[in-house]
């Protein structure tokens, strides 16, 4: 039999992925400071992404200045994704610094500013996520100890037309401003394909109920599908990668059951679901703050509390001043997303429970399990 999984669905898809923002300025630093320490650029240059991959980036432009500063450039291949940064130019500039320094990361041109709070990183910050943030540290490391360095850098990332380019992004709505968000959580762009994506959940679905499974779980992406491996020891083929598809998986576990289903992923994204929306994409359905400003008015927010969250940056925002609270808005959201869920599958015999996770994979929100399926039982 076949294997399923997110594996299983990449392949099935027949689309060639790519590299994310992050695993291309991981790989122009590598090679930045590389040619630091020893006068010579490699390339292609090697790296390890979070789950063991080892691609190799060609450079596009190397320069090696007399003020103890390198500079490599990748130019990003998403693959068959149709990603707005396909085809950019990604630089990083390396500078040695002084002993004990630590790695110091700079936005240069066309990589934005954190200006607002909600995000994973702190205002004034360069809005380079924290998982590139660990991988060129750890490259920086690996070449540090390799040729006998105190890997104490200042690293500069900078994207070409990046600016320009984030004009098409959701950025500047969440206060990313002056450019790019470095992004990725595996250094690979799955690729983006409406009709290809669905069919690959439903082989999904298909593949685990061949295999005698009772449980699957819907995720919307690697993080989501860690955490839920955590909590119930799933196997791999129980694992349906459903993206931003929520509504692809009700609708063909409705026509063909499992006894339990678990949806489990990134809180903005299943408040979404919360709100009614079957379809997650940015580019089609938005965090609805005044949606969770109400649904935190049911769990005991004062209406002071109800207008900071209607008024919030992000759903991130508005789930940590309930935190703060002590208002449970991620259970809430859990509960609604289980119920909108319910009501799609009509009365299918399948149980369902939701799990909400922060970007870090930490359970922020959890439903009980409900619905007619044979493992509809009180409580995860």
């Amino acid at each position: 039999m076949s294997s399923g999984g997110r594996a299983a669905q990449l392949k099935h898809t027949g689309l060639r992925p790519g590299w994310t923002t992050g695993a291309c300025a991981t790989a122009a630093t590598t090679a930045a400071y590389t040619a630091l320490l020893t006068g010579e650029f490699p390339d292609p240059v090697t790296i390890t992404l979070p789950k063991g991959q080892t691609p190799a980036f060609a450079l596009a432009a190397e320069e090696l200045g007399p003020s103890g500063a390198a500079m490599a450039a990748v130019v990003k291949d998403a693959g068959d994704d149709p990603d707005v940064t396909h085809g950019a130019l990604i630089r990083s500039t390396v500078r040695l610094l002084p002993a004990g320094s630590g790695v110091v990361f700079r936005a240069g041109e066309g990589v934005g500013t954190v200006t607002l709070p909600g995000l994973p990183l702190e205002v004034g910050e360069p809005a380079i996520n924290p998982v590139p943030r660990q991988m060129m540290r750890a490259h920086v490391a690996q070449v540090a100890a390799a040729h006998g360095a105190t890997g104490d850098v200042e690293i500069t990332i900078s994207v070409d037309n990046g600016a320009e380019i984030a004009r098409s992004t959701w950025n500047p709505r969440i206060g990313i401003l002056g450019g790019l968000s470095i992004l990725g959580t595996t250094g690979v762009v799955v690729p983006y394909s409406c009709s290809a994506w669905i069919d690959s959940i439903r082989r999904g679905v298909d593949v685990a109920r061949a295999a005698g499974l009772a449980h699957v779980a819907g995720c919307t992406g690697s993080t989501s599908e860690r955490t839920v491996t955590e909590l119930y020891d799933l196997p791999e083929i129980a694992l349906l990668d459903m993206g931003d598809f929520a509504g692809a998986v009700l609708k063909y576990v409705r026509r063909h059951p499992v006894d339990r289903l678990t949806i489990c992923g990134g809180f903005a994204k299943l408040s979404k679901l919360a709100a009614g929306h079957l379809d997650l994409h940015s580019a089609r359905s938005q965090v609805d703050k005044t949606f969770l400003a109400e649904l935190a008015r049911t769990g005991g927010a004062s209406a002071s509390l109800a207008e900071e969250i209607a008024a919030a940056n992000t759903g991130l925002a508005a789930l940590r001043l309930c935190e703060t609270a002590g208002v449970p808005l991620g259970d809430l959201v859990a509960a609604r997303a289980r119920d909108e869920a319910l009501s799609v599958l009509r009365g299918a015999p399948v149980a369902v429970d939701v799990v909400c996770i922060d970007r870090a994979g930490v359970v922020v929100g959890r439903s009980a399990v409900a619905g007619p399926g044979r493992n509809a039982v009180a409580g995860p």
